[in-house]
């Protein structure tokens, strides 16, 4: 599932995940107070969101289809797929390369590695 959203879509998206179960008509006044949009444009933008399958509009009801958390996790392997041939490995020695990681930082990837051995 690649999903690409523009800058636009994601605060849209991020507001609706923060607030859902949203009613279409608040969704309408809370898109009018932060992005300054018309009601036809929150419908626009909400009927692409749900055609790229990540929310629904039912009843006047929006609600997520996929969390927000599952919307990063499979954009970081789409990623890491895309970029790093889906090494992980190759990955981290990328971002190590030029950013040193803190003590907190190797306990915290330590600890999931321990958890993906057992």
């Amino acid at each position: 599932m690649a999903v690409e959203l523009g800058e636009v879509q994601m605060q849209f998206a991020k507001l609706i995940w923060e607030m859902e179960p949203v009613g279409s008509g608040e969704l309408v006044k809370l898109c009018a107070e932060e992005f300054g949009w018309k009601k036809s444009t929150t419908y626009t933008v909400l009927k692409k969101l749900c055609e790229k399958g990540l929310f629904k509009n039912v009843d006047g009801v929006v609600t997520s289809l996929i969390s927000q958390e599952e919307f990063y996790t499979r954009r970081s392997e789409e990623f890491v797929e895309e970029t790093f041939g889906g090494s992980l490995p190759a990955f981290l020695a990328a971002f190590t390369s030029h950013q040193k990681l803190s003590k907190k930082e190797l306990n915290e990837i330590q600890k999931i590695i321990d958890n993906a051995v057992n």
